[in-house]
């Protein structure tokens, strides 16, 4: 038999939900039902503090003490370029494959990548940068009115400079 769940651990739980929406109830269950929890509130918690995000897939953590559950926001960095690309919210139920044709600034690209840096593999932010430009060209916007590709150039060949500050 397995050992008695102890209330005072610290456990986690991640999941990808839709922005601004509750996560299913019946996915929901199966992970955090033996630790006490109701879904249908957890739920409700998840599609209040998600609501910034509102139409975009997210990564939410649940950090669960004592029967509390605590919400934390984990975007990913497709999230946050499509969110800088300023589009407004649309029904994923209505709206299908959207083109995200839009223009992002090289400094929000910047910000993006100091963001993601805790998380990035690269050694420094010029690496993180590159990486971020990366997923600007897989989600198919524009840099600085500029295709990506062309921007990972001249970031390698200097003249787009990424200050370590």
């Amino acid at each position: 038999m397995p050992p008695k769940f102890d209330p005072t651990a610290i456990h986690e739980v991640t999941l990808r939900v839709t922005g601004g929406e509750g996560a299913a109830t019946a996915a929901l269950a199966p992970k955090i039902g033996p630790l006490g929890l109701a879904p249908k509130k957890i739920s409700e918690d998840i599609a209040k503090n998600t609501g910034d995000w509102k139409g975009l897939r997210i990564t939410v953590k649940l950090t669960i003490q004592n029967r509390q559950a605590k919400i934390s926001v984990v975007p990913s960095a497709s999230s946050l370029v499509i969110k800088a690309l300023k589009e407004p919210p649309r029904d994923r139920k209505k709206v299908k494959n959207i083109k995200h044709d839009g223009n992002v600034s090289f400094d929000e690209i910047v910000s993006i990548a100091r963001q993601m840096r805790a998380r990035s593999m690269a050694k420094n932010l010029t690496g993180t940068v590159l990486e971020i430009l990366g997923t600007a060209q897989s989600v198919g916007c524009k840099v600085d009115g500029l295709h990506p590709h062309n921007v990972i150039e001249k970031v390698n060949s200097g003249e787009y400079t990424v200050s370590e500050r």
